[in-house]
């Protein structure tokens, strides 16, 4: 029964401090308490090995030796803790100094066995007769402990009423309790000469222990829901852990008691012990190439996916994913937030493009701005002049009629002269937006009734899909009007008279979105990346001046919207223009 205890105590002591260690490694008060249940597992190996299987040949002078040591180093442990928690600080390494100097003389004495006259059996009873260095090495261990209870104590008056001072008298409470009952089993008992509850310490130490655990967590160690948060995020740590201990006991279980069984069947001789020998090595072997497997599955081939993909992505193949069958460790975590930022990082450098390409279209608008209004203002007033002089020669009567014929030709050349210098110059002014609250609806009903006056847009076929419930838009609607009557009669130019032209309004989100299709011949994509910029037109020379399009551009942008021109299909082209609603634009 002795021996179930410890061993259930053993493997209680290494889960806790296996489970509290990993769930903050880096963190001073879990590797402390790491330290303290290490110890107390050294002890606890110490009385399973002495209570268990004690051996008269040895003695009992190692056990108590040992005793002393380990209840001094766990006394340390305690102050150290008392020192980081909750706040995480350094060990203040000069006064650690000064408190554990005795520790150089003590544990030394203890090894050397001055602590002690004699110990061991005598008439199935344990004794021990103390030196009386001992009482001096349990004066210092029970100083070192209340030290470590004084500091945590003065840290839960500084934070009482708060969840550190929760944590801090949740921790006094396991102190309390463990000093009380390991005073009684290993100091007040034998001192009186009962010796029972000695082998029992280390079960003493267990409640402690478990409320010790359950503050440093933050009282989540015996939650459900912090048990289902382990398992959506299984460490890994956890996981190959798992799978060692599995591992060695199936091993143990299937190799190791049939080889033991096998070998020493018929006596402990030299035959037995090589047989032995020689078939655990080899048992070994499977198991070790089984873990080996297990991490190069669960550690090796996912890490060696994530760092080709990130080498992909350092080479401008930005999107890369890796891709990993789901799993809920700390690599299952990596991988999936490697991907997002992957998609991310793509999405960003398209919007940075396109920012990027806006931004040199603007700059390309206001320097062609600035050039437009100095050439148009250049040459608006030499063709003035050459044209009072054709109308005073046409209105002489001595005018030969072949040079009336040739002037009226060179007028109307300056007509159209004057015509693109009038374009450049609406292009180069600035003029101040009077934006009010609008309807898109009505805008565009207007810019249909001004495009009807024409005999070729009456030609086509008009479809229109106007979202009635649609929001209304802060904005200049005389510019919104340019922009569409412009859009229209360009599709009227695509289409020759003869096509169909859609006109839709939606809303998308917090915006205001108007379509216009046509069916004519279209926009080749290359020619799409430039049709905004200034001059450029894909009509035939002598149609377009290329100024109609960055005209629209710079009045939808400076209404904080958009306007993209897209495939239509089966042929044709649609001008999306965006627009913030109102609502948008006092947020």
């Amino acid at each position: 029964m002795l021996i179930l205890l410890h061993l259930f105590a053993l493997f209680l002591l290494v889960l806790l401090g296996f489970y509290v260690f990993v769930a903050d490694p880096r963190n001073r008060a879990h590797q402390t308490f790491a330290a303290f249940i290490s110890f107390l597992a050294f002890w606890t190996i110490k009385d399973l090995i002495f209570w268990n299987f004690y051996d008269e040949k040895i003695g009992a002078g190692w056990w108590v030796s040992t005793s002393f040591v380990v209840a001094l180093l766990m006394q340390c442990a305690l102050v150290v803790f008392a020192w980081v928690f909750p706040e995480n600080a350094r060990t203040p390494r000069r006064k650690a100094a000064i408190v554990f100097a005795p520790g150089l003389i003590l544990i030394p004495s203890a090894a050397l066995g001055l602590l002690w006259n004699y110990a061991g059996f005598q008439n199935g009873s344990f004794i021990i007769d103390l030196a009386p260095l001992a009482y001096a090495f349990v004066v210092y261990v029970y100083f070192v402990f209340f030290y470590g209870a004084f500091i945590l104590y003065r840290k839960y008056q500084k934070y009482r009423r708060t969840q550190r001072g929760q944590q801090l008298g949740a921790i006094l409470w396991a102190v309390s309790i463990t000093g009380i009952l390991k005073t009684l089993a290993n100091i007040v008992l034998p001192f009186y000469g009962i010796y029972a509850l000695l082998p029992y310490s280390t079960i003493f130490v267990l409640p402690g222990v478990l409320i010790y655990a359950y503050a440093i967590s933050n009282f989540k160690l015996f939650s459900l829901q912090t048990a289902l948060n382990q398992f959506r995020l299984f460490p890994i740590a956890y996981k190959i852990a798992l799978s060692i201990a599995t591992i060695a006991i199936l091993s143990f279980v299937i190799f190791q008691i049939p080889i033991v069984w096998w070998a020493f069947q018929n006596g402990m001789d030299f035959e037995a012990w090589r047989k032995y020998l020689v078939f655990s090595v080899v048992s070994a072997l499977v198991p070790n190439l089984l873990l080996l497997l297990l991490i190069v599955r669960a550690i090796s081939r996912p890490l060696q996916r994530i760092t080709l993909a990130a080498v992909q992505v350092t080479e401008g193949k930005y999107g890369t994913e890796v891709e990993l069958r789901k799993s809920n460790d700390e690599i299952g975590l990596l991988a999936d937030s490697f991907n997002e930022m992957s998609r991310k990082m793509a999405s960003d450098i398209e919007q940075l493009q396109k920012l990027n390409e806006q931004l040199m279209r603007t700059e390309k608008l206001a320097a062609m701005g600035t050039l437009a209004s100095g050439v148009a203002h250049e040459v608006n007033n030499p063709l003035a002049s050459i044209s009072s002089l054709i109308q005073m020669m046409q209105a002489n009567p001595n005018t030969d009629e072949k040079i009336k014929d040739n002037l009226r030709l060179i007028s109307t050349q300056i007509q159209r002269i004057t015509q693109v210098t009038h374009d450049m110059m609406d292009f180069a002014r600035v003029r101040p937006a009077a934006r009010n609250s609008v309807e898109i609806n009505r805008i565009i009903e207007t810019a249909l009734r001004l495009a009807s006056f024409d005999k070729a847009f009456q030609k086509l076929k008009l479809i229109k899909n106007l979202d009635q419930k649609l929001t209304s838009v802060y904005a200049d609607g005389d510019q919104l009007q340019q922009v569409f009557l412009n859009l229209l009669l360009n599709a009227r130019d695509a289409m020759n008279g003869d096509g169909e032209l859609s006109i839709k309004t939606f809303s998308g989100g917090n915006e205001v979105i108007v379509e216009i299709a046509d069916t004519g011949g279209g926009i080749s994509e290359p020619d799409r990346q430039k049709i905004f910029d200034p001059f450029f037109t894909t009509k035939p020379a002598g149609k377009g001046t290329g100024l109609g399009l960055a005209v629209c551009y710079g009045i939808i942008t400076a209404h904080n919207g958009k306007i993209e021109a897209f495939s239509n299909s089966p042929g044709g082209t649609v001008f999306r223009v965006s627009i913030p609603s109102n609502d948008n634009q006092n947020r």
